[in-house]
């Protein structure tokens, strides 16, 4: 579904931004993307953990564990992925020709592809497009970086968040890419996040992990796990806030401010989800531990069952219960809950009455909405993963689209 935008101007001082179309699109939209940091920035990240990485993804990962970096390069319509040498050393090829035009060094740069799988990265259009792009980088071209990096997306992903951190207030910006194969570990998206935060590497991976944890692996639009998936957050200290630790109030803080960041950001993907109508927040309450509850509500939120009753608006709460069931974590079946938008369709292990279920559809009749399911085993644990509705759009359009 699309959300509407409304693209205020966002600036982040001390880094510069690019959006052009190099022809890797055959619509002819922007497709190249630069995010670049005036002076050499912190830099932390995550990838996917599917085991076919594509090239960029196999070079962005010894760079983000030097923690150095100072340019992202991002191209849509192409991911780069399945395609060995070939595929590699346009990667390599198109890192060392924006380094060089930057004068920084070519492991400063971290790149980035998103598109269809399987297709060597046209090195002609991506050399024009890089020239380009750096011609025109600007401190205004935020939204116009966001633009490029779309693909199956309807709209463009941003969100922005200002906190005072070491005496100063500092900018955090991000902006993200993905509709499709969206499953935790990671979703398929592409994000990048910058600040003119002053923080040191420690703190700025311990942030990033933590937020990534509790947003993008914290959402499922259809199970899938990319090849391209990254994201990444620099930090360019020209703030020059006073330092802090991850332990602190300032780091707390800031890590707050990431965290809610990225959440806002997931939300987007999720709402974005090919063909979607609607998306649904699934906590799961009542577990032995966390990750337990986190292994029951990803269990849900990827059940093609549930899922297609979200998009029927179907309170059908046995489908809930029985993807708890088959998470594999203890549960006490007798006296699971279940509630949707607050109504208790299913109450330690009463089904409700007609009339309550037909308040439950009512609910899901909205964009959005919470489902709430508990264990019962008398734990703390709680989790909460954000899923959409699989509808017959998603599957027209994934069943043709390499054709």
């Amino acid at each position: 579904m699309k959300l509407p935008v409304r693209e205020a101007p966002i600036a982040v001082p001390g880094f510069l931004f690019a959006g052009v179309a190099c022809g890797l699109k055959a619509s002819g939209k922007p497709d190249l993307a630069l995010i670049v940091s005036d002076v050499p920035a912190v830099v932390a990240g995550v990838v996917t953990r599917n085991r076919v990485k594509a090239a960029p993804v196999q070079l962005v990962i010894p760079r983000l564990a030097r923690g150095k970096a100072q340019a992202v390069l991002i191209n849509s319509g192409n991911a780069n992925a399945c395609t060995g040498a070939a595929g590699m050393k346009v990667a390599r090829a198109a890192c060392r020709q924006l380094a060089d035009g930057l004068g920084i060094a070519e492991d400063a740069v971290l790149p980035c592809s998103t598109g269809k799988i399987g297709v060597v990265l046209p090195a002609a259009p991506m050399t024009r497009g890089i020239a380009v792009a750096m011609d025109a980088l600007d401190d205004g071209g935020f939204w116009r970086a966001a633009r490029a990096i779309m693909t199956t997306d309807a709209f463009p992903k941003v969100a922005q968040r200002t906190v005072r951190v070491g005496g100063t207030t500092v900018t955090i910006a991000g902006m993200a890419k993905g509709a499709g194969m969206i499953a935790p570990d990671m979703a398929t998206l592409l994000v990048t996040v910058v600040t003119d935060a002053r923080v040191a590497a420690p703190v700025l991976r311990a942030a990033v992990r933590g937020a990534v944890a509790t947003s993008f692996n914290a959402i499922s639009v259809d199970g899938d796990c990319s090849t391209n998936d990254t994201v990444i957050m620099v930090a360019n200290g020209v703030a020059g806030n006073a330092p802090f630790a991850a332990g602190s109030t300032d780091g707390r803080r800031f890590a707050a401010a990431v965290a809610a960041l990225m959440a806002e950001l997931a939300d987007m993907v999720v709402a974005d989800g090919e063909g979607a109508t609607k998306r649904a927040s699934i906590t799961v309450v009542g577990a032995r531990t966390a990750e337990q509850a986190r292994r029951a509500a990803r269990s849900i939120a990827q059940s093609q069952l549930v899922k297609t009753a979200l998009f029927g608006g179907d309170p059908n709460w046995g489908r809930i219960a029985c993807a708890a069931g088959y998470a594999g974590v203890p549960l006490v079946a007798e006296k699971l809950s279940v509630a949707i938008g607050g109504v208790q369709v299913l109450a330690r292990g009463v089904p409700a009455a007609a009339s309550v279920v037909k308040q439950a559809a009512k609910i899901m009749r909205a964009t959005a909405f919470p489902i709430t399911v508990d264990l019962a085993t008398g734990g703390r644990g709680t989790a909460t993963v954000t899923t959409s509705d699989l509808t017959p759009a998603y599957v027209k359009f994934n069943s043709a689209y390499s054709t």
